[in-house]
């Protein structure tokens, strides 16, 4: 047995690594009813954990070695980690890396001075070609987790958070890729208080250490979910295994939408932006706390790496509230004609809309994609559902549908032969509570809506894109009537993307 409390408390890390701060989320705990920590991995100069291991692991190769070089495969973070180690240690260092690394990370470690291959999808294949190149090149390797000297440097962590929080932890909460990390931090918490949980955080998508743990054996999955990229491993080490197996009490999963949310928790609480592998132990913890009903307890979680490419934002801002429960998505049947679309929005009540799709598409009838903001959690979205189909608008919850929410919110249209006369206008007006309502009893007219789209994008004004079948004989009117809405408009009849796509 390897002594890891020894190697832990000897690890070489605090050359280019700091103390991370175990700050209170206030906010987040105040929702959850119990207190949140957070392990700020994320202020380190690498924005990542991962030098700890990897400096660790260097600091012990003879100089020979390093100026022989060293080659690692990594999706981002532990290439930083060996690139920046192998500057301070007079080092040569050649990078593998996914072509689906974020940019971010690609030219961090360029920066550091590493030198880096693009190769394959995922991590696998990109560790298999830096094997090759170790092979070739006669290269030292530097594994991202299955080795004991990175596992102890990671295991400082769980070091610094006992010293920080030295009792009345209920449970630490980890991201699990390889297993690195889980496995120091679960053997240094262990070994010093073993009444302490240690809890490991994958993706539904991405989760090899809680098929393993399962399974009693290494199990390789045949794909892995590359949105949290810093955890996309589909077999996890040997070591790391044999240690989470003793020492981790058990494993949670969480979606997409879920590690979402957790970004956006962060943000509010911290101002910092996590990358979604940084802020799964959040998710991770958030999910433990409404599976166990806990109240009152005080849960650590490591917050990660903040290594995000920014248009990955728009992305986690779509779906933090639908992860956070606080949207419901909903697919309605209304009557077509004049009165039904305001009749079902005053269904609505004082919930803000934030998304409206509608296209005219039959004489009888229409079909909305809609969203809407909800207060109370998962029940709630059935609850508005229920109330749409008693008042006559045959409803189909579809919050949880991924098809819906990636692809269908953004297809919701077309042309249509009955959307005939059709003057299409671009509206702007105050965003706030009922904006939406207000907007629509504005515009109460005979002319009949077909099309509408509406995104509450949570700025200061709202924008919405209308489609009025106006007949020809009123065209005076309708233009009198725009005059005096008071809202800012946009014709947009004679836009060359509408006409291609719409008309």
């Amino acid at each position: 047995m390897i002594d890891y409390l020894q190697k832990i408390l000897t690890a070489r890390v605090y050359d280019v690594a700091r103390e991370t701060p175990l700050e209170k989320a206030a906010n987040l705990s105040a929702r959850l009813n119990n207190t949140l920590l957070l392990k700020r991995e994320d202020m380190q100069s690498v924005f990542s954990f991962k030098l700890r291991g990897a400096y660790n692991k260097m600091a012990q190769l003879p100089l020979a070695v390093l100026q022989r070089g060293v080659v690692c495969a990594s999706a981002g973070n532990h290439a930083q980690g060996v690139a920046l180690a192998a500057k301070r240690l007079g080092g040569r260092a050649l990078i593998v890396m996914p072509v689906t690394t974020p940019q971010v990370k690609v030219l961090a470690v360029k920066a550091r001075g590493g030198e880096v291959v693009l190769f394959g999808d995922t991590f696998d294949e990109a560790n298999g070609h830096a094997r090759e190149l170790e092979q070739q090149r006669e290269l030292t390797f530097v594994h991202p987790f299955d080795d004991p000297d990175v596992i102890a440097g990671q295991g400082t962590i769980a070091r610094e958070i006992l010293q920080q929080h030295p009792e009345g932890l209920h449970a630490i909460f980890v991201a699990v890729g390889g297993g690195g990390l889980a496995a120091g931090i679960a053997a240094y918490v262990k070994l010093v208080q073993p009444k302490i949980r240690v809890i490991g955080v994958e993706p539904f998508d991405s989760a090899a250490m809680y098929e393993s743990l399962r399974a009693g054996r290494r199990v390789k999955l045949d794909r892995v979910g590359l949105f949290a990229d810093g955890v996309a491993v589909k077999q996890v080490g040997r070591e790391t295994f044999r240690l989470c197996r003793r020492y981790l009490d058990e494993v949670v999963r969480v979606g997409t939408d879920d590690i979402c949310a957790a970004v956006k928790d962060v943000f509010e609480d911290t101002r910092a932006v996590l990358e979604p592998a940084g802020a799964l132990a959040v998710a991770g913890a958030k999910a433990y706390v409404e599976r166990h009903r806990l109240k009152g307890a005080t849960l650590a979680a490591v917050a990660g790496g903040a290594n995000l490419n920014f248009d990955r934002l728009r992305f986690i801002a779509e779906r933090a509230e639908v992860g956070e429960h606080r949207e419901g998505i909903f697919a309605v049947t209304i009557p077509e004609g004049p009165g039904s679309l305001k009749r079902f929005c005053a269904l609505i009540g004082h919930r803000n809309v934030t998304e409206f799709n509608y296209r005219i598409a039959d004489a009888a009838q229409a079909h909305i994609f809609v969203g809407v903001q909800m207060a109370a959690g998962r029940a709630e979205s059935r609850r508005i559902a229920a109330h749409f189909t008693r008042h006559g608008f045959k409803t189909l919850d579809i919050t949880g549908d991924e098809l819906a929410k990636l692809h269908l919110r953004h297809m919701v249209g077309g042309r249509s032969a009955l959307a005939q006369n059709e003057q299409v206008l671009r509206f702007e007006f105050p965003e706030r509570s009922g904006a939406l309502m207000n907007f629509l009893n504005a515009m109460s007219r005979s002319w009949n809506i077909s099309l509408f789209h509406y995104r509450n994008h949570g700025a200061d004004y709202g924008r919405i894109l209308v489609g009025l079948q106006v007949p020809p004989a009123e065209t005076k009117e309708f233009q009198a009537f725009l005059r005096t809405l008071g809202y800012r408009y946009w014709d947009e009849t004679d836009n060359q993307a509408y006409r291609l796509f719409l008309r």
